[in-house]
C-alpha cells in the first residue's frame, strides 16, 4: 500500500478502488440478466456450427440465396423437434413419472420369467431358473432400498416438470440458429479476433479445432445418440414394450456416454421373444440389431477425425449439464466439456513443443560465439 501511494495520491486509488467495483457490479449484472439465456445461446451456435456444411450445401444448390437455405433448415429442424422429438420426449416424462410414483410408493418389481421360456429349447429351462432366482433377490432388495430411494423420485419428478421448459428452449433454440446460419463468416470472424487476442500465434489451429470438436461431439456423439433413440423408440412401440419413451430415453443416454445401446436392448428382445410369435419376434430383432450396430456404422462416415475425448469427460458434461440447465444441458454439457478439453489439450501441447524446440541463433550470438584456440575460422587462424 505504500508502494501504491507514492505513485498514485490517495484520491487517485480511492477513484480506481471505484471504477473497479463499478466495473465488477457491471460484469456481475450482466451475468445474472443473461444467464437464462446462456444454454439458449450456446444450443444455437452449437446447431449453427454443426449444420453449416448443410447450410452452405442447400445455400449453393438454391443458387446462392442463404436467408431462403437458413429458412428451409429452421423449418426442418423445427419439425423434427416439433414431431419425433417431442413425442419421445413425452413418452420419456410420462415413464419417468410412473417411475417415481412407483419409487415413491415402495411398489417397485422385476417381473418374474413367463411359463413360455422353461419349454424354450436348449437354453429355457436354465434361463428360466436364473430368471426366477434374480426376479426373487431384487425383488428382496428393492423392498429394503425402497424407503432410501424416495429423494430420488422427488429429482426424477423435478426434471419431468421442467421438460416443458427445456422443449421451449430448444424451439427458441432452433429459431435463433436459423438466425446465425447466413452469418457464419462474420461470427468465424469475430471468434477469430477472439482468439487472436489470446492465443495470437494458435488462433487458426485453434478456431479449427473447436469447429471440428463441435461437429464431431454434436454429429458423432448427439445427433447418433438421438437418431438411435428415435429409432428404438420406434421398435418399442410397435412391440408394445411397457415404457417405450423412457427405455428409448435410456439409450439415448447410454450411446451418449459412449456405454452403447445393448444393456437396453438385450433385455427388450428377450422380452419380445416371450411375448410375440416367431415372425413377428425376428423381425423386431433384426430391427433392433440394425439399430444397436447403427453407431459403429454411421461414427466414421459421420466423424471426420477421431474423437480424442475421454469417456469420462462426456459423462460428466452430460451429468454436470443437466444438473445445471436440465434437459437442454444434457446436450450442451458434453459439447462445451469436450471442447474446453480439445482445447486445454492443444494449449498444453503447443506449450511443450514451444519449450522443446531450439531457439534459433542470430547473427549477433555466432558472431560473439568465444573461438577456441586453434580454431581455423578465428582471427589468428593461421
Amino acid at each position: 500500500m505504500k508502494n501504491l501511494r507514492q505513485y498514485w495520491p490517495g484520491e487517485d486509488i480511492i477513484q480506481l478502488a471505484v471504477r473497479l467495483g463499478l466495473l465488477a457490479l457491471l460484469i456481475y449484472w450482466t451475468f445474472v440478466l443473461t444467464r437464462p439465456f446462456v444454454p439458449i445461446v450456446a444450443w444455437s451456435i452449437v446447431l449453427a456450427v454443426a449444420l453449416n456444411p448443410v447450410f452452405v450445401v442447400l445455400a449453393r444448390l438454391l443458387g446462392g440465396r442463404p436467408k431462403l437455405a437458413a429458412a428451409i433448415l429452421t423449418l426442418i429442424n423445427l419439425g423434427i423437434v416439433i414431431g419425433p422429438a417431442a413425442w419421445l420426449g413425452l413418452s420419456a416424462i410420462e415413464g419417468v413419472k410412473q417411475f417415481s410414483d412407483d419409487l415413491s410408493a415402495g411398489n417397485l418389481v422385476v417381473p418374474s420369467p413367463p411359463d413360455a421360456v422353461n419349454r424354450w429349447p436348449v437354453i429355457g429351462p436354465q434361463l428360466f431358473e436364473y430368471w426366477n432366482q434374480a426376479s426373487s433377490n431384487i425383488r428382496a432388495v428393492l423392498r429394503e432400498v425402497a424407503p432410501h430411494l424416495k429423494p430420488l423420485a422427488a429429482i426424477l419428478l423435478g426434471l419431468a416438470s421442467n421438460a416443458s421448459v427445456g422443449t421451449l428452449k430448444f424451439l427458441l433454440s432452433v429459431a435463433l440458429a436459423g438466425f446465425l446460419f447466413p452469418y457464419g463468416s462474420q461470427l468465424a470472424a469475430a471468434g477469430r479476433a477472439f482468439l487472436h487476442r489470446i492465443v495470437p500465434d494458435q488462433t487458426e489451429h485453434f478456431l479449427d479445432l473447436a469447429g471440428a470438436t463441435i461437429r464431431a461431439v454434436s454429429q458423432g456423439v448427439i445427433g447418433i445418440a438421438i437418431v438411435q433413440a428415435l429409432l428404438a423408440g420406434i421398435g418399442f412401440k410397435l412391440a408394445g414394450v411397457p415404457g417405450a419413451g423412457l427405455l428409448a430415453f435410456a439409450v439415448m443416454i447410454l450411446t451418449i456416454i459412449q456405454i452403447g445401446a445393448a444393456i437396453v436392448l438385450l433385455p427388450v428382445i428377450v422380452w419380445i421373444w416371450v411375448d410375440k410369435d416367431f415372425t413377428t419376434a425376428t423381425l423386431l430383432t433384426l430391427f433392433l440389431v440394425i439399430v444397436g450396430l447403427l453407431d459403429n456404422i454411421l461414427k466414421p462416415l459421420v466423424m471426420g477425425r477421431g474423437l480424442t475425448t475421454p469417456t469420462i469427460v462426456i459423462f460428466i458434461g452430460v451429468i454436470g449439464g443437466t444438473l445445471a440447465h436440465g434437459i437442454v444441458g444434457l446436450f450442451i454439457g458434453p459439447i462445451i466439456l469436450s471442447l474446453a478439453w480439445e482445447l486445454t489439450v492443444a494449449w498444453i501441447r503447443a506449450g511443450r513443443t514451444e519449450a522443446s524446440s531450439p531457439a534459433p541463433l542470430s547473427d549477433v550470438d555466432l558472431n560473439q560465439r568465444p573461438v577456441r584456440q586453434g580454431s581455423l575460422t578465428g582471427p589468428h587462424a593461421k
